[in-house]
């Protein structure tokens, strides 16, 4: 599409999309959900933490030693963060079939290696994140307080790789 990064950045001031990034999360939730995109690339769909009404997060995940990890671009103040965690980690994952999952918080300490695997598979949340994906871990350790990561376990299978 060939978006500057300090465009990307600009679309996302302050932590919150403004109109043209909620018409592409829109038009990439739509996308994604329907599995028209590779099987990484999916649609989170958790309660509003206030309204309860679903909402709907186009993300990517990323695969780790087998298992599969969400992180967010803009930190763990975002509202898909918010809402995961008000929702105790229950979500839905949409590509092309709904399925439910559980979203568990990975501890700080063992953050790092999961947020450069993250940066390294999942190119747009680069313009976004302090660190370049080739970092040693040391700096991805530095930030690691501030995003966040869950682990997604699948509720028809629990405790695997399956996606």
């Amino acid at each position: 599409m060939g978006i500057r990064d300090d465009k990307l950045r600009a679309m996302y001031s302050g932590g919150k999309g403004n109109t043209t990034a909620r018409r592409f999360s829109g038009f990439w939730a739509a996308v994604f959900g329907a599995g028209l995109s590779p099987r990484r690339w999916v649609t989170l769909e958790v309660p509003g933490r206030r309204t309860g009404r679903l909402t709907r997060f186009p993300l990517g995940m990323t695969n780790w030693q087998g298992r599969w990890y969400l992180a967010p671009m803009l930190g763990g103040d975002c509202n898909w963060v918010r809402n995961v965690r008000a929702a105790d980690g229950h979500a839905v994952i949409r590509h092309g079939r709904a399925r439910p999952v559980r979203l568990v918080e990975i501890p700080v300490a063992d953050r790092a290696p999961l947020l450069r695997c993250f940066l390294q598979q999942v190119p747009g949340a680069r313009p976004h994140m302090p660190v370049d994906r080739h970092a040693p871990l040391e700096e991805f350790a530095a930030v690691a307080d501030r995003y966040p990561v869950f682990r997604i376990d699948f509720g028809d299978s629990p405790g695997t790789a399956n996606a």
